[in-house]
């Protein structure tokens, strides 16, 4: 095991949990969990990146590296009126449909209709709002805010991908440093994973269920695998469905939402850098699993740790955190010009954050962006 190999993995792990774990403690928050939900949520969710990474690095000889679902911790904090129960069913829900679509072919075929430009808006409605806390939270806590706004951009100039975890470093140290936030106590509680018995409730799994798959898919697995061709490698799609599913189905009974292929992350783990024989480069992801077990185990600890800066900090951090990923979908979603309009109605039922009849905002955007699509291409339709 080069030390190559080991460095990749400790700061493409680190990146990915420092950049993000602010919205999936946001997302626990939505869906009212208690402290011991949540620890077990984030212990779930460690512990379902390292055994999928390290199955099907090992199974498949090349580097596959997981993450959790950015996109769907955004959604799920985005919700109201949920409970941690219904919230659990809707994750099954998800990782059951992410490995059927392995299993059958018309449910891929169906989601792959799914025009991209709708796809993207929805997952631009979900991302924005909590994008434009940010300037919420610079307004209540500027002396705080701002210096991480700083940190944040002087650091992407020269390295983006951890520009985040910057920030988060900026935000914490200042907040102990001001006496925004007292020390914790912190020792060594060891992780307890709690199961909790879903709630199945048919809204919620419309609402919830269904958006969260769709998103994991569009934003998540499919960039993912882009990635690893664009490395050279041949990824195993069917497996890592199956194996991603499986496992989320798995961990989701302890709180945790859906994990699925990386992409920046992944990024930092296939480069020739990382070991210049890339037949050998697979053994990256036994180390990124090795550092994620470390990671669910110390969860507890850094999870006090997180709670104790005043929660502009937070939010302030998630709004950063998310604004490539808006970034992204923004482009996406206006790339094609014949579905801008419907890309539009999408956006705005998504980030209206309305629900109707027990369902949320996600799934009507999405339904309201494809009737608009359909009645152009219908109107379009030579007479």
């Amino acid at each position: 095991m080069r030390i190559s190999l080991i460095s990749a993995a400790v700061v493409a792990a680190l990146v990915g949990y420092g950049s993000t774990i602010a919205l999936v403690l946001a997302a626990a928050a939505a869906v009212g969990a208690d402290a011991g939900q949540t620890a077990s949520w984030v212990l779930a969710v460690c512990l379902a990146k390292a055994v999928g990474s390290a199955w099907l690095s090992a199974w498949n000889r090349v580097p596959v590296v997981l993450a959790w679902s950015t996109p769907g911790a955004a959604l799920i904090a985005a919700t109201t009126g949920i409970s941690m129960a219904q919230a659990v069913a809707a994750f099954v829900l998800a990782a059951g449909l992410i490995f059927l679509t392995a299993a059958l072919r018309p449910l891929g075929r169906a989601v792959a209709a799914i025009p991209d430009g709708i796809a993207a808006a929805m997952l631009a409605g979900v991302l924005l709002p909590f994008c434009l806390k940010g300037a919420g939270a610079a307004q209540a806590a500027p002396g705080l805010i701002l210096p991480m706004v700083a940190v944040f951009a002087l650091v992407r100039l020269w390295n983006p991908a951890l520009a985040v975890l910057a920030a988060l470093a900026a935000g914490v140290t200042l907040a102990f440093g001001t006496g925004a936030a007292v020390v914790p106590v912190i020792g060594f509680p060891a992780p307890a994973p709690v199961f909790i018995w879903p709630e199945w409730d048919l809204g919620v799994l419309i609402g919830l269920g269904v958006p969260l798959y769709l998103v994991t898919m569009a934003s998540q697995n499919l960039p993912g695998f882009a990635v690893m061709r664009a490395a050279g490698y041949q990824p195993p799609v069917t497996r890592a469905l199956a194996v991603t599913g499986g496992i989320s189905a798995i961990s989701a009974l302890f709180g945790a939402h859906t994990v699925n292929m990386a992409a920046i992350t992944a990024a930092i783990c296939l480069g020739e850098d990382v070991h210049p024989d890339r037949d050998q480069r697979w053994k990256v992801g036994l180390a990124y699993a090795a550092v994620w077990v470390l990671l669910g185990l110390g969860s507890p600890a850094i999870l006090v740790l997180l709670a104790a800066p005043p929660p502009q900090v937070m939010a302030a951090l998630v709004a950063l955190a998310l604004l490539g990923p808006l970034m992204g979908a923004l482009a996406g979603a206006y790339a094609v010009a014949d579905t801008r309009f419907a890309a539009t109605i999408t956006l705005a039922v998504t980030g209206s954050g309305v629900a109707a009849f027990g369902i949320g905002a996600a799934f009507w955007g999405l339904v309201a962006g494809l009737v608009i699509y359909a009645m152009e291409r219908v109107k379009a339709r030579p007479v």
